[in-house]
This record gives C-alpha cells, sequence and structure tokens, in this order.
C-alpha cells in the first residue's frame, strides 16, 4: 500500500474564543436552565479554554435581519393592524415595536459567511501544503476536500480547482459527510490512488467551520457541550505514490469498521435557524467499540510479534477526552505511556472534527520524530464508522 505523505499545512480560526466568553453569553441567555447552576464545572470538565473560529463569537450570536416581522413583512402587518381600527400612529408604533424584536439568523444568514471562510481558509491550507511539498498547483493529479458542516454545491473541491488554477484534467473527489473521520478516511483514499498509479500527486484539503453549529436558542445539555467543544480548521498534506525529499511519514496499511444501527447517535440536523450538531450520550461508549476492533486489526496485523510490537506514536481523534482515557486504559500494558500527548495537545484547543488528525500529526512533526517510529492514526466519526491507518516514519 506504501504511500507517502509531507508534512500538513494547518490553518487555525484566526479568532480567538474563550471558554469564559461562551459561558457568560449562555448562562445571560438560559439563566433558568435546569444545568445553569453547574455550567462553571461543565465548561472545566472540557478542559479547553480557548479556540480558534473563523468568525468571530459576536457573527454566530447576533441576531437575524428583520426583527419579528421577518415571516410576515412589515406590509401585511400595517394593512392587518389598519383592519382592526388602528390610527396610523398607532399602526406605525407596533410596527416599529415588532421590528425591533431579535429574530435568529436564517441558515443563508448563518452558513454564507462560514462558507466564504471556509474556502479561503482551504485555499490557504492547500497552497501551504504544496509548498510544504515543493510542488505547484500544476503538479496537482488529484484532490480530495471535506466539509461537512458548510453544505455546498458546487463544492470545496471546485471552489480549489478554480482558486488554485488547477489542471482541467485533475481528479475531483468531494467528500462533504465524512466528518471526523475525514482525516484519515481521505489519507487512505489517497493511498488507494496512488497504489494504483505511484506517478499521482493527491493533494487533500479539509475545511471544517464547525462554530456554525454553535446555536444560541438551544438549551438543551448537549448544546451546551457542543458550544464548548467545537474549533475551526482547515488543514492539507500532500500525498505521492514514490518518497520525496519532503516525505515524512510511510503509510502501510488501512483498516475501516461502521457499527451498524448507529448512525443517529451523533448528527447533523437543519433547521430553520442553522445547521445544529446533536450529540447522544452512548455516543462515548460506541466509539469505544471502534477503539477496540482497532487494537484487534493491530494485534491480527502483528501476531507474529506481539510482545516485540508497538507504535511509538498515536494520532487519535476520537472526539473526547472520555475516549482518551478509554484509549490509555485498553493499551497492552508494555506499550510504553504518553502514546496520547500530541491528541491531548490538539484537544487542548477545540474538537477540530475532520482536521484534527493532520492537526495532531503537525504537533507530532514539529515536536521531533526519529526515523522507523512507528505511527497509528485513528479517527471516528458520525454513522458511527472510524478508519485507522499504520505507518513509519520516514
Amino acid at each position: 500500500m506504501a504511500a507517502y505523505l509531507c508534512p500538513p499545512a494547518v490553518i487555525h480560526g484566526e479568532h480567538t474564543v474563550r471558554t469564559s466568553q461562551i459561558v457568560a453569553e449562555v448562562r445571560d441567555r438560559h439563566p433558568h436552565a435546569p444545568w445553569a447552576p453547574r455550567i462553571d464545572g461543565i465548561a472545566a470538565g472540557t478542559g479547553i479554554e480557548t479556540r480558534g473560529w473563523m468568525l468571530p463569537l459576536e457573527t454566530a450570536v447576533a441576531p437575524g435581519a428583520g426583527g419579528g416581522l421577518r415571516t410576515c413583512g412589515a406590509g401585511p402587518a400595517q394593512e392587518a393592524l389598519a383592519r382592526e381600527g388602528f390610527t396610523p400612529q398607532d399602526v406605525d408604533r407596533v410596527i416599529a415595536a415588532l421590528e425591533a424584536i431579535p429574530a435568529p439568523q436564517t441558515v443563508q444568514e448563518r452558513t454564507a459567511p462560514a462558507w466564504e471562510a471556509v474556502r479561503s481558509y482551504g485555499e490557504r491550507a492547500a497552497r501551504g501544503a504544496l509548498q510544504i511539498a515543493g510542488l505547484d498547483a500544476a503538479d496537482v493529479d488529484c484532490l480530495i476536500t471535506s466539509h461537512s458542516t458548510t453544505p455546498a454545491l458546487p463544492g470545496l473541491d471546485l471552489a480549489l480547482s478554480n482558486g488554485l488554477g488547477l489542471r482541467n484534467d485533475v481528479m475531483l473527489l468531494p467528500a462533504t459527510q465524512w466528518a471526523c473521520v475525514a482525516g484519515t478516511r481521505s489519507l487512505a483514499l489517497a493511498a488507494d490512488l496512488v497504489a494504483a498509479d505511484p506517478d499521482r500527486v493527491v493533494l487533500v484539503v479539509v475545511s471544517e467551520a464547525l462554530s456554525t453549529t454553535y446555536q444560541p436558542a438551544d438549551d438543551t445539555l448537549e448544546s451546551l457541550i457542543v458550544r464548548l467543544l467545537f474549533a475551526d480548521t482547515a488543514v492539507a498534506a500532500v500525498v505521492t505514490g514514490r518518497p520525496r525529499r519532503e516525505s515524512v511519514l510511510r503509510l502501510d496499511a488501512a483498516w475501516h469498521h461502521t457499527l451498524p444501527g448507529t448512525q443517529d447517535l451523533h448528527r447533523l440536523e437543519t433547521r430553520a435557524d442553522g445547521t445544529h450538531f446533536v450529540m447522544d450520550r452512548r455516543g462515548p461508549r460506541a466509539v469505544q467499540e471502534t477503539v477496540t476492533a482497532m487494537w484487534e486489526w493491530l494485534r491480527a496485523r502483528y501476531e507474529d510479534a506481539p510482545d516485540a510490537w508497538h507504535p511509538d506514536v498515536l494520532l487519535a481523534h476520537p472526539g473526547g477526552t472520555r475516549v482518551l482515557e478509554y484509549m490509555e486504559q485498553t493499551m497492552p500494558d508494555t506499550w510504553p505511556s504518553g502514546l496520547l500527548e500530541y491528541s491531548r495537545e490538539s484537544y487542548a484547543s477545540g474538537n477540530r472534527g475532520g482536521a484534527a488528525v493532520f492537526d495532531i500529526l503537525r504537533r507530532a512533526h514539529d515536536a521531533g520524530r526519529k526515523s522507523g517510529d512507528r505511527a497509528v492514526l485513528y479517527a471516528a466519526a458520525p454513522g458511527l464508522t472510524a478508519t485507522a491507518l499504520e505507518g513509519e516514519w520516514l
């Protein structure tokens, strides 16, 4: 399967949003929520103090245009009031009062600026990845993209094709619904593509504005947790079928796993005010099942040397601290400690969804890895589905 990965480019959201800001906004908006007395403890339990967003917090919580008359409009309301005998002066006062009522943003108001940010950040990451790999846009043979939180047609693939000036014969492979598994699954697909043609150059770009799931009106505990977790990030990397001077990791094998009947545990829902990420408390336990299955895959892969082999670094995006803890608890006792340090470091500034594994990989690269280090990359996504890769540092 051998595929060769160059260091990824990682572009973090430029607007720093502090957890204290989110807590203050939510407490002011939902003072009587059942979980309100526990909000400080819940926030502290995430272990996240700041995260980067592509757009500022003020953009997410701002009211929409049109006020309380958005649905029917001022004209019909004026006519109805006049028919009921209101004087022109009273009509004007009522209309002014109704227009002043804050209304939630519409899907268009919320998504349009986020989509522009996703495109811009994605292009910056793509250009960075090509520069890191010592390549030009003309060298790209295939482009794989993912952006699950800003639905668009045409999508990021065509936006980047035009923005980067790719050749018109480049294979475009958009994968909008990969979500959190985009990092590992895109690499697995890229590895298959270069295995079929070792001369191919594959560019992978994942750009996620997860902050679009911040919905101010939601008053559920799950919605509070979503507000606290997510960060915005764009990442990109080049995969080739032959080693390059810039290559840092060889990918040797891929593994995929899907749990039947778990498609409703975590999901995106589009409502009148935008995209909502719906969490289910059973989700972490289901993700743990995929971790157990991954351990079994690795055990079978190295059954001839069960005591001698172990990864030197584990680049895992499981979505939360509970699963990170489970991974550590279920590792073989002979494995070294600290395998998840880069995953924890990345998660401390937010859940980056499909961009997470590339961010974790970049942190490991910048910290310095020695040639021959064995690496395992893992991610799980709503579905529930997971993909892992195993390879060696160059």
